[in-house]
């Protein structure tokens, strides 16, 4: 059974670290991703780990995963509160879906409060920081592992 894990990131995460540190913190995306691939080897998963600023690659990159990939952990950012597209391209993948979401969106601004991508997912992670992103990782190997 494949133990691959796409986790994808949506518009202005390529500004984590730089961008409202008051709200995403200090670590930047490339901290992110190290810390998930450290993870990942603990927890014997393999690891594909994306960032894009255009939803069509998201939505790319979701049919690739398709193909090979166990699971899917997905920040979609803004996209979570506006892309149908991107909901209707995770309903067409068969494996595990995560939502992660840095910071706590339901004290945030009431048009973030709505999630598309939560239609969809298995879990969603929400307020934990970048740590996130480990919770995710570990949610999907026990996932993977209670399946056998």
């Amino acid at each position: 059974m494949s133990r691959l894990v796409h986790v994808l990131n949506g518009p202005n995460l390529n500004l984590l670290g730089k961008r409202q540190p008051q709200i995403y913190g200090s670590e930047t995306l490339a901290d992110v991703e190290a810390a998930c691939r450290t993870l990942a080897g603990e927890l014997k998963l393999e690891l594909r780990f994306d960032q894009s600023n255009r939803e069509y690659e998201l939505i790319d990159w979701i049919h690739a995963a398709r193909e090979t990939a166990a699971a899917i952990v997905i920040n979609p950012g803004a996209f979570t509160h506006t892309s149908i597209a991107i909901l209707d391209a995770l309903n067409a993948f068969d494996g595990i879906v995560i939502e992660c979401h840095i910071s706590n969106v339901h004290k945030r601004e009431s048009f973030r409060h709505h999630s598309y991508v939560s239609l969809r997912a298995d879990g969603v992670i929400a307020g934990f920081g970048t740590q996130g992103y480990a919770l995710s990782l570990r949610r999907v190997a026990h996932l993977l592992d209670a399946k056998g």
